[in-house]
């Protein structure tokens, strides 16, 4: 079980180390994402820079990668306990991939994809969540907290387990303090400061011009 374990955890950080938004930027239109729009390695800054097509497709990719690293330690049928260390292993791979010199995005989409493995309806509900609060306010930063902050309240709802309902409350923390230096920069920037709540220049479709 120790080597299964091992075998989990490292494809979990492998898999999150994938920069699925530097491979489009490259590919797509030949900039380091990293060094325009915001500068984040995710789906948002790939959807303004790049395009539309490309952002969702990051996004998705992203989703992609936390859901398989999981149902690979699930197959693996390591211990819960380990199944949660390869949902955080995953997280920091995105956040600090090996493949872009420790240097990638928040981490947010790849944490929602580690709980649809976990709890497939509750984190869907979550999702439609951050889907309405995206369409009323063109901010996908907000509709993905608002929407992640809901998970708990959901999975309690649905009967989850304890030790679940606890992890869904810790990783996205983690994600969130991750975050948490972006959030500040933003609110101390007159420009985007009008924009944080309700983004008044950006719909999540269209690409920045």
């Amino acid at each position: 079980m120790i080597t299964e374990s091992v075998v989990a955890v490292i494809s979990g950080y492998l898999l999150g180390s994938i920069p699925f938004a530097y491979i489009a930027g490259r590919l797509l239109k030949g900039v380091d994402i990293r060094r325009v729009g915001g500068g984040n390695v995710g789906g948002t800054n790939v959807m303004r820079e790049v395009g539309t097509a490309a952002g969702i497709g990051v996004l998705a990719a992203d989703i992609g990668k936390g859901t398989l690293a999981v149902l690979i330690a699930q197959w693996l049928g390591v211990p819960q306990v380990i199944v949660f260390v390869t949902g955080l292993a995953v997280v920091v791979g995105h956040s600090w991939p090996i493949f872009l010199e420790f240097s990638g995005g928040k981490g947010g989409a790849t944490t929602v994809g580690v709980f649809f493995a976990l709890a497939p309806m509750p984190c869907a509900i979550s999702f439609g969540i951050m889907l309405l609060v995206a369409f009323i306010t063109s901010n996908l930063r907000l509709a993905m907290g608002i929407g992640i902050a809901f998970l708990p309240l959901i999975l309690w709802g649905f009967g989850g387990e304890v030790n679940l309902i606890i992890y869904s409350v810790a990783l996205p923390l983690f994600t969130g303090l991750r975050a948490l230096p972006a959030v500040i920069k933003s609110l101390r920037n007159p420009e985007e400061k009008k924009n944080f709540i309700f983004d008044k220049e950006h719909k999540p479709w269209q690409r920045k011009k």
